[in-house]
């Protein structure tokens, strides 16, 4: 239900529970400690991990996830030759290397209401290249052409001024809208409750739009 592989114009999204997902490697990234670990997860839900069996763990969880059909995340990595002179002659930062891992985005569905959701969590060195409209391009194309969903929401705590930009940016180009703020709305792993500021994109909306910047391919 869930192809294996993504393949964007400068992405590859690979499914969490494939051949190349090693706790080992994601627990460099996710671990307590980490390089900019705690700017990165001050808006997700998800505290840095203590141990590689925790992050193992969470691969099982996603991986049965996949299997029931309730969703799917896939690691980011930047495809091979991802324009590199170009970002820095903007002045961008050229590395890390192409196919490094980035980052992870998710669909997340409930069948009986049609309805998708997305997540994403992006390593710092990798802000600021557009990837989340680009790999919102794809998630949304596997929703609704592949999935038939009728319905994809997305939100963001009110304090992410980022993701603020980058979703309001993505949605209003798929023709969706702000839903508004919801008080309570989702728990952190350390117990906190916070609001969250939520869109949507419907599958009318999404094709009578065509706002894709990116060409979409699933590979098994």
């Amino acid at each position: 239900m869930f192809p294996e592989t993504v393949v964007t114009d400068r992405l590859r999204l690979v499914r969490a529970d494939a051949d190349d997902a090693d706790a080992l490697d994601l627990y460099e990234h996710w671990h307590a400690g980490a390089p900019n670990i705690e700017e990165t997860t001050e808006y997700v839900t998800w505290s840095p991990y203590d141990h590689p069996h925790g992050v193992a763990e969470t691969l099982a969880d996603v991986a049965d996830s996949a299997e029931d059909g309730e969703g799917a995340m896939y690691l980011l990595r930047p495809r091979e030759g991802e324009d590199r002179e170009e970002r820095r002659s903007a002045g961008s930062r050229a590395e890390p290397g192409d196919d490094e891992f980035a980052g992870t985005a998710g669909l997340f569905v409930d069948w009986d209401s049609r309805v998708g959701g997305l997540g994403m969590w992006l390593r710092k060195p990798f802000w600021g290249r557009g990837y989340s409209g680009e790999r919102a391009d794809a998630l949304l194309a596997l929703a609704f052409d592949r999935l038939d969903l009728d319905l994809v929401r997305v939100s963001h705590l009110p304090e992410n001024e980022n993701s603020e930009r980058a979703i309001t940016k993505y949605v209003e180009r798929h023709g969706g809208r702000r839903a508004g703020r919801f008080r309570n709305r989702v728990a952190f792993d350390d117990g906190s409750v916070h609001d969250t500021i939520e869109y949507s994109v419907s599958q009318r909306e999404w094709r009578e739009a065509d706002g894709a910047e990116t060409a979409v391919e699933f590979r098994e």
